[in-house]
């Protein structure tokens, strides 16, 4: 027999007894006009890459978190850019488990940031907060979803699927 589920707007999830609490989390597809979207490689994981992403500090709202965090990731500020579309949220778990700050996973808004102009600014990493080694636009058609963090590659294809079609 199936436990019940049920949410809070906290980021908590419960079956029966055990309660999962999830990090209030954003990220951001960054999109140029000829339909590749930003990618980084992870400083701490070189052989994963994501969209920048990061927790919603408290009494922030989403927007503001997700233009925070594109800005300490990959250097570029809000007029770069329009927050288009929003999606969410979805969850993942970690596969540790629970982390140090009592989170078993992320719960994540995910914004789709038309670049302004059609083209991007280039990106210095040399000013950002050191989460990204490298960048690199990736056309949507040929994601690399196998490059992507495996607990999140799920919840990528159906970010993916709703923002840009097929599945």
């Amino acid at each position: 027999m199936q436990a019940s589920l049920a949410r809070s707007s906290a980021g908590t999830e419960s079956r029966g007894a055990m309660a999962k609490r999830y990090r209030p989390n954003v990220a951001a597809i960054l999109q140029r006009s000829d339909g590749c979207v930003l990618i980084g490689q992870r400083s701490d994981y070189p052989e994963c890459w994501q969209f920048p992403q990061g927790g919603i500090d408290e009494g922030e709202s989403p927007e503001d978190a997700a233009r925070r965090e594109i800005a300490e990731e990959v250097g570029l500020t809000p007029d770069a850019y329009d927050l288009t579309a929003r999606s969410g949220p979805h969850r993942y778990d970690f596969p540790a488990g629970r982390d140090r700050r009592g989170h078993d996973g992320q719960e994540q808004i995910y914004f789709l940031c038309r670049v302004r102009g059609g083209t991007c600014p280039e990106i210095d990493l040399r000013g950002t907060c050191g989460e990204f080694a490298a960048v690199r636009w990736v056309p949507t058609a040929d994601f690399p979803l196998h490059l992507a963090p495996p607990m999140k590659q799920g919840v990528y294809r159906e970010v993916l699927a709703e923002f840009f079609g097929g599945g």
